[in-house]
């Protein structure tokens, strides 16, 4: 295993948590909240994380 199959996989995880967020939000919307909720602000955090790494192992 390498680091770029590690960042590749890493990539799919970001993306995964972005989908699962916007999904979170929608359903929040459909809802009527005013405001974001807890799970989207969660895994927004997590998917930065999973950026940072990203970007650390591409240099």
């Amino acid at each position: 295993m390498t680091a770029e199959h590690i960042r590749t996989q890493l990539e799919q995880i970001a993306e995964q948590l972005d989908d699962l967020a916007m999904s979170v939000l929608r359903d929040a919307v459909e809802e009527g909240a005013t405001s974001r909720p807890e799970e989207e602000k969660k895994l927004t955090r997590a998917r930065r994380s999973i950026e940072k790494a990203i970007s650390i192992l591409g240099e």
